[in-house]
This record gives C-alpha cells, structure tokens and sequence, in this order.
C-alpha cells in the first residue's frame, strides 16, 4: 500500500504540473483587460476597449471564416480517409500493412516545417491545387487523418467481431450491417476523431503558412498582429475567445473516446442485432 506521504506527493506534484501548464493560459485572459498597451506585470486592469477593437477589425472575421471552412473541410476529408484507412487496415491481412500503418501517422509525428515544405512543393508542383485555401485544406488533411485513423481503429479493435457475423447469419447485408451494427458502435469515435480534427486544423500555423497564398487564417491573423503593440490586446482577446470556446469540443471528445465498456448483449451503448434486422422477422 502507498504510505500518505507518496499520496500526498503525488497531489503536489499533480497540482504543480497543472499550475504550470494552465498558467499561461490565465496570464493570457487577464491581459485582455489590460489597459495598457504595453506588457507588463501587474497589468493595469480592467476594460473592454480591446474587445470592440477585436469585435471591430474586418480582417479578423476573415480569418475566422477562412479557419472555419478550413477546418470543416479538412474534417471531413480526415473522416474518410481515416475511417477507410481504419477499415482496410483492421479488416484485411497483407503485405506491407504495418508500414502502411506507420506512413498514415507520419506526418503528424515529422516535424511541423518539414510537413510544410513538402507540401508546398507539392502544391507547386500539381497543377489543379492552388496556393490558398484549398491547399490550406488539402494540407491539414494530410495530419489530422491521423487523429480520426487512431480514433476509429482504436474503437475497431476493441469491437468483438462476433456482433458482425450475428447480423450476417440474421440476414443483414453488408450495408445494413454496417448501418444497423457497425455505425452505431463507431460513432462516438468518429465523433471524437472529428472534433479533434478541427481543433488541429483550426490553430495549424506552420503549415497553413507555407500555403495559404494570400489568404489569412486565425492563427496567421495572431501571428501578424503579435509584434504590433497597436493590436497586442486583441490578440490577447481572441486568445482567451478561442481558449474558452475550445474547452467545449476538447471536452465532448474526451468523454466521447473513453472509457465504454462492453456489456452482454450490448456494443459501446447500441444493441446488438435482433430478429428483425434486414427485415428478417
């Protein structure tokens, strides 16, 4: 047994290794009620002038409209080709298979500015995609398959392959199986894999700078007004805007991904088929 003194360690070094994670975060919002332009400790609070400077920039609702679409459909291409990924990968035995599965997380584990030059010179090179918001999707595509393929096989193997075979031998075919059986028990994952891809889509920079042409994304929109004293407080604001709305998603794909457990007769909440499936009564 652990003695209260190891229990009361683990507390303290829990509660630092918060402190010091979070931290930043709270130095963040309290400067957006700086009213000082200049950055400094303690800040001069409070006020409000830098959310109507924020609320009031045009090109800042341009890089938030550019990020959101980005980030849409970057997800929904992550969605596909992970989920297909998943599929192929967890259902079929053949050769190269783990390779296959280890190039599929590559490019999220390679550093962000080789990603990028990549990229870019693929762009270059293929005629049909062009420097701007649709390479800005193709590109964050190429890493955020990566959360939902590891979202989705994760939820794969942990799915009895029994539950498939009942549907067939009820007379589901594969398209109702997949529908009435499958679905059902990935959807919680794809749910998750989703929403954590548009959270790695939406605050992307290194990439999204490598091919955003003359397009401006949230992210380039920060990064470009950081250096200027005359805008720093609304980057505080915007900051602390999107830190308080990206708790919500985080949140919601946490306690999507974990923790279901298999019970008789029931599949990650949905239950199995019965008599009936397939319209076989």
């Amino acid at each position: 047994m652990e003695s209260p003194a190891i229990r009361w360690l683990t507390r303290i070094f829990s509660w630092l290794v918060l402190i010091i994670l979070f931290m930043p975060l709270v130095v963040i919002v309290i400067y957006a009620f700086n009213t000082s332009r200049d950055v400094s400790w303690p800040p001069h609070l409070a006020t409000l002038h830098w959310f109507s400077v924020a609320w009031d920039d045009p090109t800042l609702r341009v890089a938030i409209v550019n990020s959101v679409v980005a980030g849409i459909f970057a997800t929904i291409l992550a969605l596909i080709l992970g989920s297909l990924a998943a599929f192929g990968l967890h259902r079929f035995r053949f050769f190269g298979r783990e390779m296959i599965s280890f190039l599929l997380v590559l490019p999220i584990a390679l550093p962000g500015i080789v990603t990028a030059l990549a990229l870019a010179a693929m762009v270059d090179a293929v005629p049909f995609i062009r420097f701007g918001l649709q390479a800005i999707i193709v590109g964050h595509a190429t890493f955020c398959v990566v959360v939902v393929y590891n979202n989705v096989i994760a939820r794969l193997r942990r799915t009895a392959a029994s539950t498939i075979e009942a549907s067939m031998d009820l007379g589901a075919d594969p398209v109702q199986t997949f529908r009435y059986v499958t679905f059902p028990q990935l959807r919680s994952a794809l749910v998750a894999g989703g929403l954590l891809a548009f959270g790695l889509s939406f605050d992307e920079i290194v990439v999204t700078l490598y091919l955003a042409g003359n397009k401006i994304t949230l992210p380039l929109w920060i990064y470009n007004n950081i250096t200027r004293p005359v805008n720093l407080g609304a980057v505080y604001v915007v900051g602390s805007v999107v830190l308080l709305v990206s708790i919500i998603p985080v949140y919601i794909a946490q306690r999507l991904a974990g923790g279901e457990t298999l019970t008789p007769g029931r599949m990650g909440g949905t239950a199995l088929p019965t008599a009936g499936v397939g319209g076989v009564g």
